[in-house]
């Protein structure tokens, strides 16, 4: 949105993206500034985006992916404590709708377990959102996978990479889409990290109302460093992970799917694996 793709991009991401079963797109939008505003040169040609989206892919959504890094474990970054950041947020998401997107979608990290301030953002956003008919997304962190392991962690190392069950669904029924950041799980094997995301997914649909999408993420990405390993956290093994927590847990769910992140950072290996294991095309 910033000038450097063309029509001619579009028509590639929509070759790319036909018969997957894919219905939005997340469009980096930002990030936002520490104090929760949004210059206009950030998303300058929104509206030439989600016409050309809506030309080559009639009914995928176009939601603007805001976000920032909180100043919960350091000194600088955003602070959903002040008032005056959360009105801010409230008026770039505006400006963005306004600018033609039909949804936002909202990564605001580390984000710790509990905090009111972002539920209180939530209940405005949505108030907002759907005045104007649009989408309120939220990528959210992995749910403890022991009871207050996000505690334990917080105390031990400083930051509470997990939220607890009951915060996840507190997040959940204020949103219309909560996509869960099923990846860093720090799991050295395929096998594990599989069994890891089907926790996951099992623990995310106990709570999640019928009325919210449900998506889990999907690793499109290839590092290697502390929490990530590429051999590990692979396609196959989320989306086993996924299939077998959703078929165990609620198999009849309707608004559930997988998010992938990230396109600019995918492999042909990862869409061929999405398109055979997920979508079961050849």
């Amino acid at each position: 949105m910033d000038g450097r793709k063309t029509d001619r991009d579009v028509e590639a991401l929509a070759r790319r993206l036909r018969g997957t079963g894919i219905r939005d797109l997340y469009v980096h939008s930002g990030p936002l500034e520490h104090d929760g505003t949004l210059p206009a040169s950030a998303y300058p040609k929104a509206r030439w985006l989600t016409a050309a989206v809506h030309r080559e892919l009639p009914g995928v959504r176009v939601q603007a992916w805001l976000g920032d890094v909180l100043a919960s474990e350091g000194p600088t970054g955003l602070r959903l404590e002040r008032p005056a950041t959360r009105a801010a947020i409230l008026d770039s998401t505006r400006a963005v709708l306004a600018a033609g997107f039909e949804g936002a979608h909202f990564d605001l990290e580390p984000l710790h377990s509990g905090d009111r301030h972002y539920l209180g953002l939530l209940d405005d956003l949505r108030e907002l959102t759907h005045a104007r008919g649009a989408v309120l997304s939220v990528a959210a962190h992995q749910i403890d996978p022991l009871p207050a392991f996000h505690s334990f962690w917080g105390t031990t190392t400083g930051h509470p990479k997990w939220w607890s069950q009951a915060y996840f669904a507190q997040v959940a029924r204020r949103v219309d889409q909560i996509a869960v950041m099923s990846y860093d799980t720090m799991q050295p094997l395929q096998s594990l990290y599989g069994g890891y995301v089907a926790q996951q997914t099992s623990l995310a649909l106990e709570v999640t109302p019928k009325s919210t999408d449900l998506l889990m993420g999907l690793p499109f990405y290839h590092e290697n460093r502390f929490g990530h390993w590429a051999h590990a956290e692979t396609v196959p093994a989320a989306v086993r992970g996924v299939r077998l927590g959703l078929s165990r847990t609620d198999a009849d769910r309707a608004d559930f799917g997988v998010a992938l992140y990230v396109d600019f950072a995918a492999t042909e290996d990862d869409w061929t694996a999405y398109r055979r294991d997920w979508v079961r095309t050849p």
